[in-house]
C-alpha cells in the first residue's frame, strides 16, 4: 500500500490532465454505443418505408458518433499517453534524486546491471499505472451510470439487467482472474528483472566471457530465465483470453436479457418495436467499458512489485545526510585527520585505524602502501562518500560534518584510476567539470593537459565522440582528459587517486610531468602504490592496515630501510 499511495502522490498533480482523459474516454464508448443504437434504430426505422426525410436526423446521427468515435479515441489516447509519459519523467526524475546520495556506500549490495534495470523496465511498468489500473474502473463506471440512465428512462429493469451484469462482469471477473493469476505478476518483474540483469552482465563481461569459453554457458542461463519469462507470460494471454470471453459471454446475456424483456414490453404496448434493437445493440456496446478491468489486478500487482523495487532505493536513508545549515567558508585550504576510525560495516575490520595527519594549504603529500592498507577509504571519506566513527576530520578549520556533501566536492578536483569517460562528444566530457564553460576555456584547459593537439587532429575536433567509455582513446589520452576536467574546474584541492596505474611507462611519465604543474598552487593529496616521482612530495605516509607506519620525505624513508623501502625494491626502481 505504500508503494501505491507514493504513485497515486505522483499523479495527483495532473489531476486535471487525468479528468480531461477520463471524459475523453467517456465519451469514446458513448459514441460507439451512439453509433450501434442509431445504426439499429436507422435500419429499424428504414424497414417501415418511411419518407427519407424522416430518417435523416438519424443518418446525421450515424455520422456523427462514426466520425466523433474516432476523434474522442484519438484525443483520449492523446492526453492519457501525455499524463502517462510526465508520470513516467518524474519517477525517472524522483528515482535519480533518491539513488544519487546512496552512492556508493548504499549501492554496494546492488550490481549495476540490477539498477539499470529498475530505472529501465520497472519504470515502464508504471505506464501501466492510469491506462490499465486507474482509467478502467472509472470509465466504466461513468458508462454504467450514462447509459444506464438512458434505459431508465425507457424501463427501470433494463438499468437493473444492465447494472447486474456489469457488477458481474467488473467485479467477478476480475475476482476469477485474480484467484487464477496469483502471483504471476509479482514473478514477471522479477524474472524480467533477472533476464535483463543476465543480459546485461553478460554484455559488460563479454570479452572474458569470451575469453574463457563460457559463452554457452552464460547464455544456456539467460535462455532458461527466458523460458520462465515467456511461460509466464504465456499464462497471462491465457488468462486475457478468458477473461475476454467471459466478458463477450455477460455482453451477449445482458443484450439477450434487453432483448426478451424489450420484447415483452413490446408486446404490452410500452415500448415501440422500433427502439427494440436500439436498446439491444446498445447494451451489448457499453460492454467495451468492461473488458479492460478483467486484468486490473494483474497489472495492479506488477504496478506495485516494480514500485516498491524502485522505493527500495528512492525511500534507503543515505549513509551521510547533508546538513541543513549553511556551509562555512574555509578559512584555507588544508586537510588534517585525528585519530580517525573507519570500517565500511559493523562487522568489517577497521579500514582506518586511529589515522592522523595533516596536509596544509598547497602542500604535497603521497600516501603509499599495499592494497587494502587503506589509502582509497580516505578518499571516500573525504569526497564525503562514508562517514567515520570515531575521531575528526577538519576542512579548512571547520569539521567536515559541517559542510554539505556538495559543497565539499565543489573545492575538490579528483583524477582516479577508473576515470569514466561518459560515451559523447570530447567537449560533453569536459564540460562536465563547468558546465558553463566557453570554448576559450575548454582550449586552454586541453592545451594544459596537452590534450589539444590531438583532438585538433580528429576530424570533428571537439565534437568527437569518443566511444562507451573512452573506447576511441588510447589510456593516456583517456587520463589527459581526466586531467583536462580538473584544470577546467580549477579547484583549490587536488586528490590522485591511483592516477597513473595501468599506463606504459612512456606515457606514466609523460603524464606525471603534466600533474606536477597541476599541483602548483594546489593542496595535494596523492594515494598511489607506485613509488616513481614521489621525491616531490612534501611528506609520504606509509599505510599498513589502516594505520601509519612511516612518515617523512622520499631519501628519509630510503635511509630507514623500513616497508617503504622494500617497496621501493620490489618495483625496481633506481635511486636518482
Amino acid at each position: 500500500m505504500k508503494s501505491l499511495k507514493w504513485l497515486i502522490h505522483l499523479i495527483l498533480p495532473y489531476w486535471r490532465r487525468i479528468l480531461l482523459a477520463l471524459i475523453l474516454s467517456t465519451l469514446t464508448i458513448t459514441s460507439h454505443i451512439g453509433l450501434m443504437a442509431t445504426s439499429a434504430y436507422l435500419l429499424a426505422r428504414a424497414a417501415l418505408h418511411p419518407p427519407v426525410l424522416d430518417l435523416m436526423v438519424t443518418i446525421v446521427g450515424v455520422r456523427f458518433f462514426g466520425l466523433s468515435r474516432a476523434v474522442f479515441r484519438y484525443l483520449e489516447r492523446y492526453v492519457s499517453h501525455d499524463v502517462t509519459f510526465r508520470i513516467l519523467s518524474q519517477i525517472r526524475v524522483k528515482f535519480y534524486q533518491g539513488l544519487e546520495p546512496l552512492a556508493p556506500a548504499r549501492l554496494l549490495n546492488f550490481r549495476s546491471a540490477d539498477l539499470l534495470s529498475r530505472i529501465v523496465a520497472d519504470v515502464e511498468i508504471q505506464q501501466k499505472l492510469f491506462l490499465k489500473v486507474f482509467a478502467p474502473p472509472i470509465v466504466a463506471l461513468l458508462v454504467l451510470c450514462g447509459y444506464g440512465a438512458f434505459l431508465a428512462s425507457y424501463d427501470i429493469r433494463f438499468s437493473v439487467i444492465l447494472s447486474a451484469c456489469f457488477l458481474v462482469a467488473g467485479l467477478g471477473i476480475p475476482w476469477i482472474i485474480k484467484l487464477l493469476s496469483q502471483g504471476v505478476g509479482r514473478q514477471l518483474v522479477v524474472l524480467k528483472a533477472e533476464l535483463n540483469t543476465q543480459v546485461a552482465d553478460s554484455l559488460f563481461g563479454m570479452s572474458e566471457i569470451l575469453a574463457y569459453g563460457q559463452a554457452n554457458v552464460y547464455l544456456a542461463r539467460i535462455r532458461r530465465t527466458n523460458e520462465k519469462v515467456t511461460n509466464q507470460q504465456r499464462q497471462i494471454v491465457w488468462l486475457s483470453a478468458l477473461s475476454s470471453a467471459l466478458t463477450g459471454m455477460l455482453a451477449n446475456i445482458s443484450m439477450w436479457l434487453i432483448l426478451v424483456l424489450g420484447i415483452v414490453l413490446v408486446e404490452e404496448g410500452k415500448l415501440s418495436g422500433v427502439n427494440l434493437g436500439m436498446l439491444a445493440l446498445g447494451t451489448l456496446s457499453s460492454f467495451e467499458a468492461l473488458f479492460p478491468l478483467a486484468l486490473v489486478p494483474h497489472h495492479l500487482e506488477q504496478n506495485r512489485v516494480a514500485a516498491d523495487r524502485l522505493l527500495e532505493l528512492i525511500q534507503a536513508e543515505p549513509e551521510i545526510k547533508n546538513q541543513d545549515t549553511m556551509s562555512p567558508k574555509p578559512r584555507e585550504m588544508s586537510i588534517t585527520f585525528q585519530e580517525v576510525n573507519f570500517r565500511y560495516g559493523p562487522e568489517e575490520l577497521w579500514a582506518l585505524n586511529c589515522l592522523s595527519f595533516q596536509i596544509p594549504e598547497q602542500g604535497r603529500v603521497a600516501i603509499v602502501g599495499a592494497s587494502g592498507a587503506g589509502k582509497t577509504s580516505i578518499v571516500n571519506l573525504l569526497l564525503g562518500f562514508w562517514d567515520y566513527e570515531e575521531g575528526r576530520i577538519d576542512f579548512g578549520g571547520y569539521s567536515i560534518q559541517e559542510y554539505t556533501q556538495q559543497k565539499i566536492r565543489d573545492y575538490v578536483g579528483v583524477v582516479t584510476q577508473r576515470t569514466h569517460i561518459f560515451n559523447a562528444t570530447i567537449r560533453e566530457n569536459l564540460l562536465l567539470a563547468k558546465p558553463e564553460a566557453n570554448d576559450e576555456e575548454l582550449i586552454l584547459a586541453a592545451k594544459k593537459a596537452k590534450l589539444h593537439d590531438f583532438v585538433q587532429s580528429l576530424s570533428k575536433g571537439y565534437d568527437s565522440y569518443v566511444g562507451e567509455g573512452g573506447l576511441k582513446l588510447s589510456g593516456g589520452q583517456r587520463q589527459r582528459l581526466a586531467i583536462a576536467r580538473v584544470l577546467l574546474k580549477n579547484a583549490p584541492i587536488l586528490i590522485l587517486d591511483e592516477a597513473m596505474e595501468g599506463l606504459d611507462p612512456f606515457n606514466e611519465r609523460e603524464i606525471m610531468g603534466e600533474v606536477y604543474q597541476l599541483m602548483e598552487g594546489r593542496t595535494t593529496l596523492v594515494i598511489t602504490h607506485r613509488l616513481s616521482g614521489l621525491e616531490r612530495m612534501d611528506e609520504i605516509l606509509v599505510l599498513d592496515q589502516g594505520q601509519v607506519i612511516e612518515r617523512g620525505k622520499h631519501h628519509e624513508l630510503l635511509r630507514q630501510k623500513g616497508l617503504y623501502r622494500k617497496l621501493w625494491d620490489m618495483q625496481v626502481i633506481p635511486l636518482n
